[in-house]
């Protein structure tokens, strides 16, 4: 009998029911410590409350693919994928400096009104929100030791969990040491490729197909589709950032502009810009008060928006090509390419 189709909807749910459950038994803990700790305990919470759950949904289908079946454990152990992302994005966002996140303020922001009396309300939010983004990282490594897979299991994946944290880390201090200098689309790759693209896609896979016990190859094939299709996921997102609907995004308008992000958009506008063109872009990047829609029109006019599409459309194909590759079962391989449309093509 052929398994049946996999219903994305059905397995977001699943890991929501994981997350909630999970983050809401942590955020009680944390409050029987002092119930002064609510607003900490609320922003805890918060941090898992929406998403689109790309990250456990590659985990578990790099154990599907690996030939394992559906099994309540892994999904737990996949949603621990999901706690790592909460905490890059709340220290993202303290880094970043920025506003917004899901249409909601972001923790450092929404921690002011816990500090009222502090002599310094903005620096004491902004702490508060670096120990949540600590926590969610290590309630993650809590959530996957404790998924309820076998210890034989879990300890394939330590090397990789390792791994994880390391390149995440290099990614958004590469980020941070290029911000602000001369835009180059080379540095701008590599930074999405270790900030975004390996904790998005390739290390779920690898962790999912480690815990199945998968064969050397199949992991290789997971880099192969995953690192490309990692990247276009990030490439989408810095054209959102810029050309997107707040309202979808739930993102403050060209917050990555503002902030002078080396991301691959500013690198190619500058790479296809010609003198006069790039004194034009620093005057406006200069500006506190610029208005987006001037740098808009100048990508525009040089077309470095539709030259991050080709980037992304050249990476989805790159990891299709290696899907075709890979010796996995029919309904992994079905449910991996829709993933690659889903990540590749959203609007938030």
């Amino acid at each position: 009998m052929a398994e049946a189709a996999w219903d994305p909807a059905a397995f977001r749910a699943r890991v929501d029911e994981v997350l909630r459950r999970f983050v809401a038994e942590e955020a009680d803990r944390l409050t029987d410590v002092d119930p002064s700790l609510g607003p900490v305990a609320e922003e805890l919470e918060a941090a898992v409350a929406s998403g689109k759950r790309l990250r456990a949904a590659f985990c578990y289908w790099g154990w599907r693919g690996g030939g394992q079946p559906d099994s309540d454990a892994l999904v737990r152990a996949a949603a621990s994928m999901e706690l790592v992302h909460a905490a890059a994005v709340v220290h993202d966002d303290l880094i970043d400096g920025s506003p917004l996140r899901h249409g909601r303020p972001t923790a450092h922001r929404a921690l002011r009104a816990a500090v009222p009396h502090h002599p310094r309300p903005a620096a004491a939010a902004r702490s508060l929100a670096m120990l949540v983004g600590d926590l969610l990282m290590s309630l993650a490594g809590q959530l996957f030791v404790t998924s309820g897979l076998p210890a034989a299991f879990l300890s394939r994946a330590r090397p990789l969990w390792a791994a994880l944290a390391r390149e995440l880390i290099a990614g958004e201090c590469l980020e941070i040491l290029h911000t602000g200098t001369a835009p180059d689309t080379a540095a701008s790759l590599k930074v999405i490729r270790y900030k975004t693209a390996k904790y998005t896609v390739e290390q779920p896979l690898l962790i999912g197909g480690a815990l199945a016990g998968a064969a050397p190859r199949l992991g290789e094939g997971y880099s192969a589709y995953g690192l490309p299709l990692g990247e276009a996921f990030q490439l989408r997102d810095d054209l959102l950032g810029l050309f997107g609907d707040p309202v979808r995004t739930g993102k403050a308008a060209a917050d990555d502009l503002r902030g002078r992000r080396p991301t691959a958009l500013l690198a190619e506008t500058w790479r296809l810009a010609d003198t006069a063109q790039r004194a034009r872009l620093g005057v406006l990047l200069d500006r506190d008060d610029t208005d987006p829609e001037d740098v808009r029109a100048l990508m525009r006019g040089l077309k470095a928006p539709e030259r991050v599409e080709h980037m992304i459309a050249a990476r989805v194909e790159e990891a299709l090509r290696a899907l075709d590759e890979l010796d996995a079962p029919p309904v992994a391989l079905q449910a991996l390419a829709s993933l690659a449309h889903s990540a590749s093509t959203r609007q938030c």
